[in-house]
């Protein structure tokens, strides 16, 4: 496996939380259970990470996305997003490039052919206001 992977079962933890609202350590243990203990740990620290700061994470994302209302972005994209926006502000060991690499990927694997733009737009916006962002998200 690979940090690809470990992010892939990121986006599909996120995706089910954002879905059913609740915590799922059931699905974690599932998904976890086929990486390597180092992967499983990366999908680990971005979920749990996630689950903690998911209100900050969610405010940034309705912040930049404009024309959108977030309970109106398909689940997918959001998905997406969540995870590139925890690994941009809460995870300094993850390079930019790669987390919007990543994001732009499981857009366009998981949604429509307009997600891509959308998902690149919203997170050049968070990297362009990245330092005002962390410094917020320390005094929540």
């Amino acid at each position: 496996m690979s940090r690809k992977s470990a992010r892939e079962n990121a986006f599909r933890l996120v995706y089910e939380y954002l879905e059913t609202g609740e915590r799922n350590d059931f699905t974690r243990e599932l998904l976890c259970g086929r990486d390597v203990p180092a992967d499983s740990e990366f999908t680990k620290r971005i979920y749990d990470t996630v689950l903690q700061n998911f209100a900050y994470i969610k405010s940034v994302i309705e912040r930049y996305s404009k024309d959108f209302a977030f309970d109106r972005i398909y689940k997918t994209d959001l998905s997406a997003l969540t995870v590139a926006v925890c690994e941009l502000l809460y995870m300094p060991d993850v390079p930019e490039k790669v987390a919007v690499n990543e994001a732009l990927e499981l857009s366009r694997t998981y949604s429509t052919e307009k997600s891509t733009s959308f998902v690149n737009g919203v997170l050049a916006s968070v990297i362009a206001n990245k330092e005002e962002l962390i410094h917020a998200s320390e005094i929540d």
